[in-house]
């Protein structure tokens, strides 16, 4: 396997290293640095949440008026 190296803050790499302790528990076997980020980038997309928020016409309503409320609020022309 090629090796890359790459800069991350230490409170990233705090977080990936408690993340792949997660994963070894999960599991019950090591769990290197590269797997964990390949886990992490396979999981949590936002086109896994489509169709999973079942809403009423009137929940989606309030939310747009509430979006269209907000919008005003701001210093630059919103959409």
């Amino acid at each position: 396997m090629e090796a890359k190296t790459i800069k991350i803050s230490p409170l990233n790499y705090r977080r990936i290293c408690e993340y792949a302790g997660e994963l070894q528990h999960e599991i019950g076997e090591p769990v290197s640095i590269d797997r964990t980020i390949t886990i992490l980038l396979q999981k949590n997309k936002v086109s896994d949440l489509s169709g999973s928020w079942n809403m009423s016409e009137k929940e989606a309503s309030d939310i747009m008026t509430s979006l269209k409320r907000g919008w005003k609020k701001w210093k630059i022309a919103s959409v």
